[in-house]
């Protein structure tokens, strides 16, 4: 497992997993941003290097990740480079994401909601729920710590979905966008490059990012929320 954005072990909070790089950044960049302004210790693991995009190459989309990472106020970014649409739900795969969890020890785990246009983002939820089973499990790969989480939630890339928790991103809009912008390859290509092309990115797609949390938002009277499923019950002290 690489990570650019630490030296040693870092225990966190919250660990976000990611089929590509800007995924995390599209379903709740302005949680993050929120949580890690309040101190909380955020991570994100990126599943692949995204080198099947249309547009852009795997440096210029890590250089973009790693500016996105600073807008977001991360304390970890890592990636598996586990095969851009390669993703299945096999050994190899699962036990690199079980590490990540078992490594960082998060108390809540994150990942792209299992219902989605991209079959990327579907492997990769799948692949995370087998890694947060296995990772509790003493007797499954003894040689490291066991780790079980306090939540798997699933955030939302491409799609609209019944959210069972929102989040108020109101203050946070403009940052949340701030760091999706550092993708300029994906969002904002130059027509000039010789090897641009459009995709659905290339179009109206930051607005329809901020039009979904609108929309989630409008559900109770906010401005801005980013909606979340979560894998079981959400446990409460109190209401």
């Amino acid at each position: 497992m690489s990570s650019d954005r630490t030296v040693e072990r870092v225990k966190l909070d919250i660990l976000v997993f990611a089929a590509h790089p800007d995924d995390a950044e599209i379903g709740m960049g302005g949680t993050i941003i929120k949580h890690s302004r309040d101190g909380m210790r955020i991570g994100i693991i990126d599943l692949t290097y995204a080198e099947l995009s249309s547009n852009g190459d795997v440096d210029t989309r890590q250089q973009e990740a790693a500016l996105a990472s600073d807008r977001l106020g991360l304390s970890v970014r890592g990636n598996l480079g586990l095969p851009d649409r390669g993703l299945s739900i096999v050994p190899d795969q699962i036990d690199r994401v079980m590490e990540a969890i078992r490594y960082y020890q998060p108390r809540l785990v994150f990942a792209p909601y299992s219902v989605d246009r991209h079959p990327d983002h579907i492997a990769c939820s799948r692949i995370v729920q087998e890694a947060v089973f296995n990772a509790k499990l003493r007797r499954y790969q003894p040689e490291t710590e066991a780790w079980t989480v306090d939540q798997l939630l699933f955030y939302m890339i491409n799609d609209f979905h019944t959210p069972q928790m929102l989040v108020d991103i109101s203050d946070v809009l403009e940052q949340k966008m701030d760091a999706l912008k550092a993708y300029r390859s994906q969002f904002m290509p130059d027509k000039l490059l010789a090897d641009w092309v459009d995709t659905p990115l290339t179009g109206a797609y930051l607005d329809a990012v901020v039009a979904r949390d609108q929309l989630f938002g409008a559900t109770r009277r906010l401005a801005y929320a980013e909606g979340f499923i979560a894998a079981g019950p959400i446990v409460m002290n109190r209401l």
